[in-house]
């Protein structure tokens, strides 16, 4: 994935209204009234939001009569996934190293003999 891409699709991400619309889009196609519902923002403002979801290409508009839905594109998401997925899994090797060592400290504690008093 190139990495301008990639910034633009965590540029994306960033804002909780933008998360919103694409949890919203998700669930299928809206339209721009529809997903500026849920929202205290002029349909200009949600517009922007879209504008800047598009151009990271996790949304596209289509164009039907007079309507112009909105659905989710998940290209970009797929490979800002792969993306993470490499660093999962360094942590979860990392999580595991550490669970082993203090299962292995635990375990002298245990079989550790008490002082003599």
């Amino acid at each position: 994935m190139q990495v301008d891409q990639l910034n633009k699709t965590f540029a994306a991400l960033s804002d909780p209204t933008r998360r919103a619309i694409l949890a919203r889009l998700g669930e299928g196609e809206a339209l721009l009234k529809d997903l500026a519902e849920p929202f205290n923002m002029t349909l200009p403002a949600v517009a922007k939001h879209l504008r800047v979801l598009e151009d990271a290409g996790l949304i596209t508009r289509g164009r039907d009569a007079q309507r112009r839905p909105v659905r989710l594109a998940g290209g970009p998401l797929g490979a800002a996934m792969e993306w993470l997925e490499h660093y999962r899994s360094h942590w979860d090797t990392t999580h595991q190293y550490l669970d082993d060592l203090l299962e292995e400290l635990q375990a002298e504690t245990r079989n550790a003999v008490p002082p003599a008093q």
